[in-house]
């Protein structure tokens, strides 16, 4: 395998067309409420589209919404482990604006150690916590979400090091490390991993690389609708350029193009495009295709 994916997979619940998040003792509406693969299952169906051989080894749960992940991971040709949980993880998403809010039940089940070594992976992307599940030799793109950041607050793991990329959102970078400003963060963070990318929310990213510091242009791809999932996409689309000899500018790149172009339509799995579209819109903006 190319990637294989170990971060929990969710089954996403989206409301499209919030008019607003109701405070207790209000009701709001929404256009339409759809289902859609969540967490490392985006990681890994934005993966498939870009034509890396992926695997997803988080549980799925022997339930209607691990029927609906399944599903729709084997339509995209992803390789999904047969261990499976009593039950799959749900979040329900509401993007109001360029922001969103979740709420997520997840009752715990992760991958294994053996399931990412059977596939003999040249990557894997993981959550902060599965550090200790990688295998020598493979990169690692590895993602902290809310979760971690909590429990890793002023103690990131001794084994962040391993890490190839790390990819968080600001307010996860600064519980994290503690520090009260997102430079601070980035030069915490920047002791301890190779290369750390932070996104601006909708608009560009930040990065650290080996002591540089770089920032993505916001390339516009039209009207912001759903940012769910955008370290998610960011890890599958600098995965195709890493893995396809970009260096990690040119990687970077890719990745914020990936994760914009997915922001115009509701839910990350249905903004995330292929290969071609992908390389279609970047040769428009002058970008080089990975070797």
């Amino acid at each position: 395998m190319d990637l294989v994916v170990a971060t929990p997979a969710f089954l996403d619940m989206t409301l499209v067309g919030l008019e607003g998040l109701p405070a207790l003792g209000q009701e709001r509406f929404a256009g339409d409420l759809l289902r859609s693969p969540g967490g490392g299952a985006i990681t890994a169906v934005a993966a498939a589209r870009l034509g890396l051989r992926t695997a997803l080894v988080a549980p799925l749960g022997d339930d209607v919404a691990g029927e609906l992940v399944r599903g729709e991971l084997e339509r995209e040709g992803v390789t999904v482990t047969a261990t499976r949980t009593w039950r799959t993880p749900q979040t329900l998403v509401m993007p109001v604006g360029e922001e969103r809010a979740m709420i997520t039940v997840d009752p715990g089940a992760r991958a294994r150690k053996e399931d990412i070594a059977e596939h003999s992976p040249s990557a894997v992307a993981a959550n902060l916590d599965q550090l200790h599940l990688l295998p020598d030799g493979a990169r690692a793109y590895v993602t902290c979400g809310d979760d971690d950041a909590r429990a890793f607050a002023l103690k990131p793991p001794a084994a962040i090091g391993r890490a190839s990329v790390l990819f968080l959102d600001r307010q996860d970078a600064l519980l994290l490390t503690g520090a009260t400003a997102l430079d601070a963060a980035l030069s915490r963070l920047a002791e301890l991993v190779e290369m750390v990318v932070i996104p601006h929310g909708a608009h560009g990213s930040v990065a650290v690389i080996e002591g540089e510091r770089i920032e993505t242009p916001d390339f516009d791809t039209g009207p912001v609708v759903d940012t769910t999932g955008d370290c998610d996409l960011r890890c599958a689309a600098y995965a195709w350029s890493h893995l396809r000899g970009g260096d990690a500018v040119e990687s970077l790149l890719w990745a914020q193009l990936y994760s914009k172009l997915a922001t115009t339509v509701p839910t990350a799995t249905g903004g995330a495009v292929t290969h071609e579209r992908l390389l279609a819109e970047g040769a428009s903006r002058g970008l080089a295709p990975p070797a």
